[in-house]
């Protein structure tokens, strides 16, 4: 079964190569302020003009508040037809730590206002895009933005390939810093808890999951 899903996405890959998200082609695309203003349909009208100030304090924040015109321009880009509960708005300072019921805290996307069935290559575009213009934002320069929006992506895929060879989709996170995986079924007492931790600015080792 395994080997089954990996060919497919191998079929996939090739009916729609990584190099084909490389470029994107504006010709035909409407006005990013007319979209905004239709996003504005149905808001507080008195409170329209200060979300259109803070969106003009920088380019990230700009990001922040224009999901609908991203996704405009992500619907003429190539896709493999793979349909996921998309966030929407998956940009990085839309995920961090939260409390489960049962009482653990996790780290993921906290927000969902934008949530919406759609490709999978769209939140992730979004989120590595997000990651390149924080950088240029604060001021880092280009390459700097760069490495972290492959960083993002790298990270992206290493994960899903562990989740899907485990059968384990969760990690979460214990503590102000150290890191720890949901417990992996039959994975023993071992799990995939990590077997070290370098640092927070830094990748944990996990330990691999048997189950």
């Amino acid at each position: 079964m395994a080997g089954a899903r990996a060919e497919a996405g191998r079929a996939l890959r090739r009916a729609v190569p990584r190099s084909s998200h490389a470029s994107w082609d504006p010709a035909g695309r409407r006005s990013p302020l007319v979209l905004l203003e239709e996003s504005n349909r149905g808001r507080l009208p008195d409170l329209v003009p200060i979300r259109d100030a803070r969106m003009l304090a920088s380019p990230f924040a700009y990001l922040r508040g224009s999901p609908g015109v991203m996704a405009h321009d992500l619907a003429t880009t190539p896709a493999t037809g793979i349909t996921v509960q998309a966030c929407g708005d998956a940009h990085l300072l839309n995920f961090g730590l939260f409390a489960t019921p049962e009482r653990n805290l996790v780290f993921g996307l906290n927000d969902f206002d934008e949530t919406l069935p759609g490709p999978w290559e769209w939140d992730v575009k979004r989120l590595a895009t997000s990651f390149v213009v924080a950088a240029r934002t604060v001021g880092f320069d280009q390459p700097a933005g760069r490495r972290a929006a492959a960083a993002d992506v790298r990270v992206y895929r290493d994960q899903l390939a562990r989740y899907a060879g485990c059968g384990c989709w969760r990690c979460g996170t214990r503590g102000s810093t150290r890191p720890r995986a949901s417990p992996c079924p039959g994975a023993g007492a071992a799990g995939r808890w990590p077997t070290a931790w370098p640092g927070p600015s830094t990748t944990p080792a996990w330990t691999p999951c048997p189950g």
